[in-house]
């Protein structure tokens, strides 16, 4: 069995400071063997918030790959956004932009889909796909982590990353598995079970996991178990009203004959109204 822990959005600068502690020993005492951050670790990719994240990551016990999202690139500073948007993220998180982790049976790759062109909107470069395709490992359940959503249910309002379809089929097509994401702040893996075209695709949608937007209405993390063709999924929820996490809520998943299937309904999200199909704008 493989553990991995799966967090994405702190936006450090724009973080619940009471919920750093909280969140650290949740993810230290998991028994994860990797940590993947699916982007936004900063707010305003501020050299201050840089340090904010690198300090966080620093205590985290197991392995650690991130990609970047929006937030990680310069809002403001013009110059600097065209001409080295990432020069902060490099320095303080990875001087790699699509990492590989193999962990036993498992191998994450990292998809860069950030745009410095664009505020929010992301973009899958054809070069980078075909980086990551050729990547795909043949024997493993192959993980692919990027910010930005490749496919939203209907209810958000946001427009998927430039090439998004054409890359979510690609993935498929060459023998990924799973897809991680985050950017919407707002759980979905059954409810994009159960209306994509993409079912070979287990689509992990992660809420974001610091950040103090009270609109946002809660903070989670996710710990994956992959344990053959089933991977069961320890959701971890704090409330905003709440000092602290719940007790996790549970997933489980199958993957047979090439399709994704839930084994179970989703256990009801603690906060009112934070459902699958609830939309937060990031």
């Amino acid at each position: 069995m493989t553990r991995i822990v799966h967090l994405s959005d702190l936006h450090f600068g724009y973080h619940r400071a009471d919920l750093v502690a909280p969140l650290l020993d949740r993810i230290n005492g998991a028994g994860a063997d990797l940590v993947v951050v699916t982007g936004d670790l900063t707010h305003r990719a501020r050299a201050a918030q840089f340090r904010m994240a690198r300090d966080f990551l620093s205590r985290i016990a197991p392995p650690v790959m991130a990609v970047a999202g929006n937030h990680d690139v310069p809002l403001y500073n013009l110059p600097v956004r065209l001409l080295a948007p990432y020069c902060g993220y490099r320095r303080a998180v990875s001087p790699a932009l699509a990492p590989l982790r193999q962990v036993g049976p498992v191998c994450v790759l990292g998809l860069n889909s950030v745009d410095p062109l664009a505020v929010q909107k992301g973009r899958i470069r054809r070069a980078d796909l075909r980086r990551l395709t050729a990547g795909l490992d043949g024997g493993a359940m192959n993980v692919v982590a990027l910010h930005h959503p490749l496919e939203h249910l209907p209810a958000v309002d946001k427009d998927l990353p430039r090439n998004a379809t054409q890359a979510l089929a690609r993935i498929e097509r060459a023998g990924a598995q799973v897809v991680l994401s985050g950017h919407l702040h707002v759980w979905a893996t059954d409810a994009m079970l159960e209306q994509t075209a993409h079912p070979g695709l287990l689509q992990i949608q992660a809420g974001t996991a610091l950040c103090a937007r009270p609109s946002d209405r809660q903070n989670e993390f996710a710990v994956l178990q992959f344990d053959g063709p089933v991977i069961h999924i320890e959701r971890h929820i704090a409330p905003m009203a709440e000092a602290g996490f719940r007790p996790p809520i549970h997933e489980r998943f199958s993957r047979q004959g090439g399709i994704w299937r839930a084994h179970q309904p989703p256990e009801t999200p603690i906060v009112p109204g934070a459902t699958e199909t609830a939309f937060s704008t990031a």
